[in-house]
């Protein structure tokens, strides 16, 4: 199945940030484009608007004055949708309301052929529900841009219950065509992206809310060590509060309040509040005028420990034994204890250092966890974790130890999992349960997340990174810590995990 010819013309129904972009997107990629609107004048106002963009990127030199002046002479308003007769695409980009779209599809039927190609850029509606209303289901599919949409290069693809694999290819092939990375994926709640995405949030106020660590310091945490862009406070507050609890909150209900997808009271009660983010002026984060960012907590210098002795096998934190070393601190190694135990370091005063593993500190005695990172070479934060009951001495040695490395240390409180372990493990859960279930492929699964949202890997880069059992075995420990079934290992991923132990032949 071919991308749909240059030489048709796509209509775009809604005007608002996304109908324009999408509009621009095809435009610049060669179509002809009829813009509508319900509103009255609102057409020709976005067709000025866009016409505007076009311009700037002449100027930025991203576009040629002659591709401009096609892409303008391209673009057409009009009043009424009898005018989108004879195209072979419509992009719907409506208000979020079910029947508003279903009502739209009916009339539109009406008037383009049987061969047109409908689409919805729904992010939160069913696309099986809005295409059950049509003659012609088969060609109705969901085509998700991100926004800005000229910018994002992600387009969901979502085939409906009902949808024709060969329109669902079709609506591929033309995204591809357009300059997009196409991601082929079943019409489930939140599709890839918004599905997969909800522990980044998820875990972050549940961390919050347990008075683990404040805003400022987990989202340093999950930028310096996690690798993210953004942390989850700051990327709610630049989304928007009400948007972003409004998709938790669609998605959870999709799922009949599967507890995997909860939304989170602190964030309610911030939406309540009207401290809706950046657009309000406040959120987590306070944006008004003369306003001071709160910083992240970092421990003070602490001496560094003269030597360390490492047990076992650090797993994905393996690589700081060479760190250590390269530092100028002596590292011992030695076997675990006979019977086997925690891998982890021994520090001077006797208390030990372990990877964060979904146990809590205060069950292990002279313990301090450290967090995970993406790169501990390059991370340039670490989180620690320790109880009210942890010897000063073994926080201070875990914390110089650190510091001797060039990180910055975040100490917070006795939280299983921390903060980047539990949501990192969290998503590659979600990734192997959307496989599972026929979502997605493990690898537009791992494109959308790198692509829709810029995480740094994705869930199965993590997952073969890490080791492919280690995702399971932390949310088991932590599940056993809260039972209520938000941290039990999806069935997809035990299975995962125990044929990588029965085929590698680990107890």
């Amino acid at each position: 199945m071919t991308a749909l010819d240059l030489s048709s013309s796509v209509a775009v129904v809604g005007t608002g940030t996304m109908g324009q972009g999408i509009a621009q997107v095809a435009l610049v990629a060669g179509h002809t484009v009829r813009l509508y609107d319900a509103a009255p004048g609102r057409a020709r106002e976005a067709a000025e608007a866009i016409g505007a963009r076009l311009d700037r990127l002449v100027e930025k030199e991203r576009l040629t004055p002659a591709d401009r002046d096609a892409a303008r002479a391209g673009l057409t308003p009009v009043d009424d949708l009898a005018s989108l007769a004879g195209c072979t695409l419509v992009v719907e980009a409506v208000l979020e309301r079910l029947d508003v779209k279903q009502e739209l599809f009916r009339a539109l039927e009406d008037i383009v052929g049987d061969d047109c190609l409908l689409a919805t850029n729904t992010s939160s509606l069913s696309v099986t529900a809005i295409g059950g209303a049509l003659r012609v289901p088969g060609r109705f599919v969901g085509l998700h841009f991100f926004n800005p949409a000229p910018l994002m290069p992600l387009v969901e693809v979502v085939s409906g219950f009902a949808t024709d694999a060969g329109c669902a290819e079709r609506a591929c092939e033309t995204a591809r065509a357009w300059g997009k990375t196409p991601v082929a994926c079943a019409d489930t709640p939140g599709f890839i992206v918004n599905r997969i995405a909800r522990p980044f949030y998820a875990e972050a106020f549940a961390v919050y809310e347990s008075r683990g660590a404040d805003p400022a310091t987990i989202d340093a945490v999950l930028r310096e060590s996690g690798g993210f862009r953004m942390g989850a406070f700051e990327l709610t507050d630049l989304i928007g509060q009400d948007v972003n609890e409004s998709v938790t909150r669609s998605v959870w209900q999709s799922f009949f309040q599967d507890v995997r997808f909860t939304p989170s009271l602190a964030q309610r009660r911030l939406v309540e509040s009207g401290r809706l983010g950046r657009k309000s002026g406040h959120g987590w984060y306070d944006y008004r005028d003369g306003a001071e960012r709160p910083e992240p907590h970092t421990a003070p210098q602490a001496p560094a420990p003269a030597q360390v002795t490492a047990e076992g096998d650090l797993g994905p934190a393996a690589e700081l034994l060479a760190l250590i070393r390269e530092a100028g601190i002596e590292v011992r190694e030695q076997k675990p204890a006979e019977g086997g135990g925690r891998a982890g370091l021994v520090l001077p005063g006797g208390g030990r250092l372990a990877l964060a593993d979904g146990r809590t500190t205060v069950e292990s005695g002279d313990v301090v966890h450290f967090d995970l990172a993406l790169d501990y070479r390059k991370a340039t934060r670490i989180a620690l974790a320790h109880h009210r009951d942890t010897p000063a001495q073994t926080l201070a040695e875990a914390t110089g130890l650190f510091q001797a490395l060039g990180k910055k240390v975040s100490v917070i409180g006795d939280v299983p999992g921390m903060i980047v372990a539990r949501t990192v493990a969290r998503i590659i859960d979600l990734a192997h349960d959307a496989v599972a279930k026929g979502v997605a492929t493990e690898e537009d699964i791992d494109t959308a997340m790198r692509l829709g949202v810029n995480y740094p890997l994705g869930p199965f880069e993590w997952d073969r990174k890490l080791g492919r059992t280690w995702a399971c075995y932390l949310l088991d420990e932590l599940h056993r810590r809260d039972a209520c079934g938000r941290y039990a290992p999806s069935l997809a991923l035990y299975r995962h995990a125990y044929a990588t132990e029965k085929r590698e032949g680990t107890p």
